[in-house]
């Protein structure tokens, strides 16, 4: 069984994706976490995920700061990362795509998120 990590700091969206996950495929352990810093004490916790859906636009630690402390930490960087976010700039977009393995807008489709999670998991 895969774990995921899905980060954001609107507990309906990280309840609405571990739902949606768990119903639409049973091959998934998911956890969530509520902002960037609950993200990397589960992490320094030894809750190590299979994959990380990363929200960009949160207070206090943004998705991209929470990237770059995972990605800087050589037990943890191999960990793929898929942005989740509500803009739609083409920065967001191109940055989450080059960054991350993949970018999710919001609002989303399950069946295109499971999509690029199966993707990147099967790899």
């Amino acid at each position: 069984m895969k774990r995921i990590m899905v980060v954001d700091d609107e507990p309906d969206q990280t309840f609405t994706l571990k739902c949606s996950l768990k119903n639409m495929s049973g091959d998934f352990e998911v956890i969530t976490a509520n902002s960037g810093m609950d993200c990397l004490n589960k992490l320094k916790e030894d809750i190590i995920p299979d994959l990380i859906i990363l929200d960009i636009m949160m207070p206090e630690m943004n998705g991209w700061e929470v990237y770059d402390k995972v990605k800087s930490d050589p037990k943890l960087k191999e960990i793929p990362i898929i942005f989740l976010t509500a803009r739609t700039d083409d920065i967001a977009k191109n940055a989450g795509k080059f960054l991350g393995e993949d970018y999710i807008k919001k609002p989303y489709d399950i069946k295109e998120v499971l999509k690029k999670i199966s993707k990147i998991l099967n790899n």
